[in-house]
């Protein structure tokens, strides 16, 4: 499976995007302030400009680890139907524990992608039940054996 991000609006606190899967779009992201981090860039570089808890992670191709209990949000109400198993993307250079999850604020990103809509300034609206829509999409995909990879534009 082939989830692609687009990210279209980058301003100066978060970033909003439109998030594809296998081609269709599905929903709306919103992220950390994209500062242009790429994942040809080395650690070291990522580090030396990266804000922790306000900057994106870098454009690039990563795999998507759907087996991973999330110990800040395994506990959660809203991530109960899933066992707090929460979409992970693997070896983002210089970032540990990024994930697809709810949230509305780039208050409540801390790196992580959130899902949702995008019908407020700065904000997705609805991302409890777009995380559902877009976690039975992925899980479905790893169900059936696929390897599921994200692309960050």
């Amino acid at each position: 499976m082939e989830v692609k991000v687009k990210r279209i609006a980058k301003k100066e606190t978060y970033t909003i995007g439109k998030m594809y899967i296998d081609g269709a779009y599905v929903c709306d992201t919103l992220e950390d302030k994209d500062i242009g981090l790429t994942s040809n860039m080395s650690v070291a570089q990522i580090c030396g400009v990266k804000i922790k808890g306000e900057t994106a992670i870098p454009t690039g191709r990563y795999l998507v680890d759907m087996k991973t209990v999330s110990p800040r949000f395994g506990g959660r109400a809203q991530y109960q139907f899933c066992k707090g198993r929460l979409p992970r993307l693997c070896n983002t250079p210089g970032y540990q524990g990024v994930l697809i999850h709810c949230g509305n604020t780039a208050k409540d990103t801390e790196g992580c992608i959130l899902v949702g809509e995008n019908k407020a300034v700065g904000q997705v609206l609805n991302s409890t039940a777009t995380f559902r829509k877009v976690y039975t999409k992925l899980k479905a995909a790893d169900e059936r054996g696929e390897q599921i990879w994200i692309t960050m534009e």
